[in-house]
């Protein structure tokens, strides 16, 4: 079974100024609502730690691997419960820039596996809440 949540967000600033935004992990804990916090080396192929906080739902930490940074464009991760097949999710942010003056956050992530099924209602729900408050909070940082 698979399954994506995706929210897209137009947002009146440069791609530059969201991946700052966006990058800046070491603020999470100061404005993000759904992303706790972000730890580790972000190149490719490498292990990061990753806290995230869905609204009414637990809070959860796990480790996924850096699949694309791609510098104010694209940053990506792939989560994998036990072993690939269980429970996986790839999480992306892209940066589209408009060429108006606006840039489109896009944060989705696509999940596979055969306990997709088990917890699509909280995905549908709570995930994508989450996704739409820290979507929401990093327009108002860069449009302020």
């Amino acid at each position: 079974m698979a399954k994506e949540i995706k929210v897209e967000t137009i947002i009146k600033a440069s791609p530059e100024k969201i991946w700052t935004i966006l990058t800046n992990f070491e603020s999470y804990p100061n404005w993000n609502p759904f992303g706790k916090y972000l730890k580790g080396n972000f190149e490719v192929g490498n292990k990061i730690e990753v806290k995230i906080a869905p609204p009414d739902a637990k809070t959860m930490v796990f480790k996924p691997t850096v699949t694309s940074f791609e510098e104010n464009k694209k940053l990506s991760w792939l989560g994998v419960l036990l072993f690939r097949g269980v429970f996986d999710g790839e999480h992306k942010f892209e940066l589209i820039d408009n060429k108006n003056g606006t840039t489109t956050l896009i944060q989705s992530e696509y999940f596979v596996g055969i306990l997709v099924p088990l917890f699509a209602k909280q995905l549908d729900i709570n995930t994508k809440n989450g996704f739409i408050a820290m979507n929401q909070k990093i327009k108002e940082l860069a449009e302020a």
